[in-house]
């Protein structure tokens, strides 16, 4: 199978797979006489689980981690659940960072009277200082 045939069963781009092979995060493929990549399934169990545990939110260390014990048949699967359930923690605490944000912006906008004048708290406040206009 061929890099494009491998990017069509995946979703991934022939990039990102070139990529993912450059950071050996997936086995690498065969080459052929002719110097091309040669793929077979499981390639495919690999980037499909690269990309989609990209999509949840594991970086790239931890993918590799991943597909080490996907690859590791006596692999035991309290040490995937384990990195899932910090990978949660992680997101959550992600979460709430972004919700203290959204409730600073909040709190500026309505400072902020949003007419044509050119006193803002907000900026006042994003730069530290309360200018006036003198």
């Amino acid at each position: 199978m061929n890099i494009s045939d491998v990017a069509k069963k995946t979703g991934l781009t022939s990039k990102a797979i070139r990529f993912y092979e450059e950071k050996g995060l997936v086995t690498a493929p065969i080459r052929t006489g002719n110097g091309y990549r040669s793929y077979n399934p499981k390639h495919i169990e690999e980037l499909t689980l690269l990309r989609q545990a990209r999509q949840v939110g594991f970086n790239l260390d931890e993918c590799r981690e991943l597909v080490a014990l996907f690859n590791n048949p006596a692999r035991h699967s309290a040490d995937v659940k384990a990195r899932t359930l910090h990978k949660v923690t992680e997101i959550e605490k992600h979460i709430q960072a972004l919700q203290e944000m959204r409730q600073r912006l909040l709190t500026l906008a309505e400072q902020c009277p949003g007419d044509d004048g050119a006193d803002c708290p907000i900026i006042n406040n994003l730069a530290g200082c309360c200018h006036t206009s003198n």
